[in-house]
C-alpha cells in the first residue's frame, strides 16, 4: 500500500508501507530542469520527508527520459538582465534543499537514468548517500559550459567523493562521464542494466529501510559531519559566485550556445 503525500506538481512524493519514500522529479517535458517553482516544490518534498517518521529511506527518481538536466536553461535565458536576481532566488532554494538532504535522518538513494547534469542533477547525485545508475546514464557538471560556477555544494561534495585532481578535471574540463567512468571515479555506488534500474533501486532502498533506523541516522550524521560543515560554509560563496557570473556576457553566450546547440565563444567579459 502506498500513501500519496504529494500527488501533483513538479515534484511527487509517495510513502510505502515498508518505509521507502519515493521522491519523483516530475518535469519530464523539461528533462526535469530546475526553475524556481520546481526548486520550491523540491524543498517542500524534502521537508515533508523530514516530518514523516515512517520515511526510513528516500529514493529519488526522475520522470521521463532523464534524471535531471540541471538548471532550466530556457527559463534562465528568458530572464535577460534580470538573470542574476532570478538565480539568487533559485540558488537560495537549491542551497536550503541541499542542506535539508544532508541533514535528513533517512538515507537518500538516487536512481539515475539518462542525464544527471548541472547543479541540479549532478548536485543531487553528489548530495545523495547512495547512487544507483543505469548503464546508459551520463553525468556532467555543466557549469563552466554556460559560463557559470558549480553550486549545490558540489565544490565540496565532489572533491570528497572523487579527490581533488579528479574533481578539478570534472569541474573545469566538463567531460560527459559514462556510468562506468563515474563508478570508477567513486561517484556512484553501483551500475545496473537499464531495464533493472527501478527494481534494483527499490530493492536496495527496501533493504536499507529494514535496517535499524536510529543506527542508520546516527551513522549517516557521523559520516557526513565533517563534509556537511564544509558544504554549509561553501553554499553562500557558491551562490554569490553564480549570481555574479550570471551577469556577464560569457554566461549569456553560454546559455545561448546550449539552446542553439553550438559551441560557445567566450570573451572573458
Amino acid at each position: 500500500m502506498t500513501d500519496k503525500l504529494i500527488d501533483s506538481g513538479p515534484v511527487l512524493l509517495d510513502l510505502d508501507t515498508d518505509g521507502v519514500a519515493r521522491l519523483r522529479l516530475n518535469r519530464p517535458e523539461a528533462s526535469n530542469g530546475m526553475d524556481v517553482p520546481f526548486l520550491r516544490a523540491l524543498h517542500t518534498a524534502v521537508m515533508r520527508c523530514h516530518a514523516e517518521d515512517g520515511a526510513r529511506v528516500v529514493l529519488i527518481t526522475g520522470e521521463g527520459r532523464h534524471f535531471c538536466a540541471g538548471g532550466d536553461v530556457h527559463t534562465f535565458a528568458g530572464q535577460g538582465e534580470k538573470l542574476p536576481e532570478y538565480l539568487r532566488e533559485a540558488t537560495s532554494w537549491l542551497q536550503i534543499t541541499t542542506s535539508a538532504l544532508l541533514q535528513l535522518r533517512a538515507p537518500v538513494v538516487a536512481a539515475v537514468h539518462g542525464f544527471a547534469a548541472g547543479g541540479g542533477g549532478f548536485g543531487l547525485v553528489c548530495a545523495a548517500d547512495f547512487v544507483i545508475a543505469a548503464e546508459s546514464a551520463r553525468f556532467m557538471s555543466g557549469a563552466v559550459r554556460v559560463g557559470m560556477a558549480p553550486d549545490a555544494g558540489v565544490s565540496v561534495t565532489l572533491t570528497r567523493l572523487v579527490g581533488l585532481r579528479k574533481a578539478m578535471e570534472i569541474l573545469l574540463t566538463n567531460p560527459t562521464l559514462t556510468a562506468a567512468e563515474a563508478l570508477d571515479a567513486g561517484l556512484l555506488t553501483r551500475v545496473v542494466p537499464d531495464d533493472r534500474l527501478l527494481d534494483e533501486a527499490l530493492a536496495f532502498a527496501g533493504g536499507l529501510a529494514a535496517g535499524a533506523p536510529l543506527a542508520l541516522a546516527a551513522t549517516k550524521r557521523l559520516v557526513w559531519g565533517g563534509v556537511g560543515a564544509g558544504v554549509e560554509e561553501r553554499l553562500a560563496e557558491e551562490a554569490r559566485t553564480v549570481a555574479e557570473l550570471s551577469g556577464t556576457a560569457d554566461s549569456r553566450e553560454g546559455l545561448a550556445a546550449v539552446i542553439e546547440r553550438r559551441a560557445p565563444v567566450f570573451t572573458g567579459r
